[in-house]
């Protein structure tokens, strides 16, 4: 800079005074849909700057009023596949209650082509069950149909209200004597009638084990396939040990831990084995060839070490019911989570929804029914009346507002 004048030196006073408490926003995640419109989760904190470090803060402490959304919109691309689906069948039943059905494949939007359905695996699929009525039958005329007795054909296992109490007594996990009463909210209301269906089995396959601790003997049961499930209440985890074992490995003889949050398979060095479902539920598959052959499990349950459930999430085990949409807080998602025993199936009949009218709403105020077997979503929307069915016997119920 020579030969320019070069000016004084100053000294500026700087304030060191505590900054107010402000809101951070780290930048959006994911987007919740390959294509199409979706959600980003965004995390925001409530921090303030003191001597030029950020220090994290209570929520309360910063503006309510202006803390940001913690969910965005986010469109990657416009989706280049979508479901299509044929024209529905008729009524199965030809008076009284029936099912009807269509076929769904996926479809090229361009060339309006089918594809390979693998194309539309990651898209929410519409049902392709759904209930029907024909008309009162000649025999129903006269009387007054109870409440869902259109539907007693699929319920053939029955059970007494002494032996519902007596099973459900340690858990609290009784189904409600009295339903509960619905009222029209501007979010999303679902009242769900849920039944099952019974794959029958005998012996100790099939059965669905409530209790804090035990052991299942799977030897010699006389099935090739064997499943049997541990279901606890939310907050708790599973942990199995295998006490023994006279599987085969190399005629293929194997067993499989599952869980919403793990996936396992083994044959080998069993024996003394510890398997951690890390969330309160676990099923366990065995396939056996030679007779006599199988493992003995000793289960127990804990305090979860993490929290991996929402507070507003609900566990059902009982085999019928009315789930209503929770009350949401924070613009979060609440879930529903039914298990039960490996024999049966789970059949769900929406009575009554509102998920809003404008096309804003239904963007996000949906229902989303997830097949743990398969983990295939179905979504729906708006006031669709739907009857759906899952391949096992697990399903999960997102409530979305």
């Amino acid at each position: 800079c020579h030969p320019v004048p070069k000016p004084e030196g100053r000294v500026a006073v700087c304030d060191l005074s505590p900054c107010p408490p402000r809101w951070k926003v780290t930048p959006a995640g994911p987007c919740s849909s390959s294509c199409g419109l979706g959600l980003a989760v965004q995390l925001v904190t409530c921090v303030q700057i003191l001597q030029g470090k950020e220090v994290l803060l209570e929520e309360s402490l910063c503006p309510v009023a202006e803390k940001p959304v913690t969910s965005v919109p986010c469109v990657i691309r416009t989706c280049s596949y979508e479901w299509s689906f044929s024209e529905w069948t008729e009524c199965s039943a030809s008076c009284g209650n029936g099912v009807q059905s269509r076929q769904d494949f996926c479809l090229n939007p361009l060339t309006r082509q089918k594809v390979n359905p693998i194309f539309c695996r990651h898209f929410p699929k519409a049902i392709v069950v759904r209930a029907c009525s024909a008309g009162p039958c000649p025999e129903q005329v006269l009387g007054t149909r109870p409440h869902g007795a259109g539907l007693q054909t699929l319920t053939p296992a029955v059970t007494t209200a002494a032996a519902q109490e007596a099973r459900y007594r340690d858990l609290d996990l009784r189904p409600s004597a009295a339903p509960q009463q619905k009222t029209k909210s501007s979010g999303a209301v679902a009242p769900l009638d849920v039944f099952l269906t019974c794959l029958c089995s005998t012996g100790v396959c099939g059965k669905l084990f409530l209790n804090a601790t035990g052991i299942i003997n799977m030897t010699g049961v006389g099935s090739s396939d064997c499943t049997v499930a541990i279901g606890r209440p939310l907050g708790e985890e599973v942990t199995v040990s295998v006490l023994e074992s006279s599987l085969n490995c190399s005629a293929g003889e194997v067993v499989l831990f599952s869980g919403r949050m793990m996936w396992r398979t083994g044959c080998r060095k069993l024996p003394l084995a510890l398997i951690n479902s890390r969330t309160n539920s676990l099923v366990v598959k065995q396939r056996v060839v030679l007779p006599g052959h199988g493992v003995v499990l000793q289960y127990n349950s804990r305090i979860a070490t993490k929290k991996y459930h929402q507070d507003c999430d609900k566990q059902l085990f009982g085999p019928q019911g009315e789930i209503v949409s929770p009350a949401q807080r924070g613009g979060g998602v609440c879930r529903t989570f039914i298990d039960v025993a490996p024999r049966h199936r789970i059949a769900l009949r929406a009575l009554y929804t509102d998920l809003g009218t404008g096309n804003n709403q239904t963007h996000f105020n949906y229902i989303l029914v997830r097949d743990v077997g398969t983990m295939r979503t179905v979504v729906f929307r708006g006031r669709q009346q739907f009857f759906w069915q899952s391949t096992g016997s697990q399903a999960e119920i997102e409530f979305h507002q």
